[in-house]
């Protein structure tokens, strides 16, 4: 690996959502730069069961054990053979791609962390994985790299096609300098479409007694600061290499929730990613997620959020 490469964490369980996740990053991101690790955290059969191996009424027990995981381990090498084939396939150098696999230590999430650690620029998982009990809205391993990797973008892919169109959302916090400079450092010279998009909530629910003028009066004065936000924002994509016609910018004004607003353009537009500020603008949203991303990654389920 050198040292202008970036590294992408890829959490593989061997299932079928896993291989969209490797599809999107064949059809999504730029080849070239990156230096891609494939992992995945095995959960062996407790080392306990093999001493009963030596008990006569056990030794059939232990015997099918023993071949099921040894199915399991066989299975997840063949998805990873053929997660190098596909990403071959769409233009990845295969010395640019490393394969893990380790046999759990601590516990499954731990174990990501600590992996997680080692210098990754990003990291990708998914919504949910292979087993019943990840049949929730998040599954318990990706709440709890959510709330745990916090200094790392994170992408948490969704079940729609990847289309290089992709929805910046922008709130004028400093998170909105962090999605652009993230998505300048993944996606730039890729040929994306990219959309600026910042959200004025109303506030006539709240204070119904606001006069019309003075509501109209604070939208216009958003709209101005937000225009000339994203007039420096868009140089710095461009300076990126991002195609200046395939730039667009749109702000709407006196949604309910930001985040439904968020979710609504990217659906009826056809985006095929969302990226998010983990913390927006209000000191609030200093706990865990920001509620905006925190929701938009529950509503915007269809999909891929960049969370960073």
């Amino acid at each position: 690996m050198t040292d202008n490469q970036k590294k992408l964490l890829v959490l593989t369980d061997g299932s079928d959502r896993s291989m969209l996740s490797i599809q999107y990053i064949g059809q999504f991101l730029p080849p070239t730069g990156l230096h891609l690790v494939l992992f995945h955290v095995f959960d062996p059969v407790p080392e306990c069961y093999w001493d009963l191996e030596n008990e006569s009424h056990m030794a059939t027990m232990v015997g099918q054990l023993k071949s099921w995981e040894q199915e399991k381990r066989d299975g997840l090498n063949r998805f990873m053979e053929n997660a190098i084939e596909l990403l071959v396939g769409c233009g990845f150098d295969r010395s640019c791609i490393e394969i893990k696999i380790k046999d759990r230590e601590v516990g499954i999430a731990r174990d990501i962390i600590k992996e997680a650690a080692a210098g990754y620029d990003a990291i990708m998982l998914r919504r949910r994985g292979a087993g019943a009990l990840e049949s929730l809205v998040m599954g318990s391993v990706a709440n709890k790299l959510l709330s745990k990797l916090t200094d790392v973008p994170l992408i948490i892919g969704g079940q729609i096609w990847p289309v290089k169109k992709t929805l910046l959302a922008i709130d004028g916090s400093d998170a909105s300098w962090r999605v652009v400079n993230t998505v300048c450092r993944f996606l730039a010279d890729a040929g994306h479409e990219i959309q600026l998009f910042n959200v004025v909530r109303g506030l006539t629910p709240w204070v119904p007694e606001l006069p019309d003028a003075m509501i109209q009066d604070r939208f216009e004065l958003a709209r101005k600061e937000m225009t000339a936000l994203f007039s420096e924002l868009k140089e710095k994509l461009v300076a990126a290499g991002f195609d200046s016609d395939k730039i667009s910018e749109k702000i709407v004004t006196g949604e309910l929730s930001r985040a439904g607003a968020i979710i609504r353009e990217a659906t009826d537009n056809g985006f095929g990613a969302i990226v998010v500020g983990r913390r927006g603008i209000s000191k609030v949203e200093e706990f865990f997620l920001g509620r905006v991303s925190t929701k938009v990654i529950h509503g915007g389920r269809n999909h891929t959020v960049w969370v960073v």
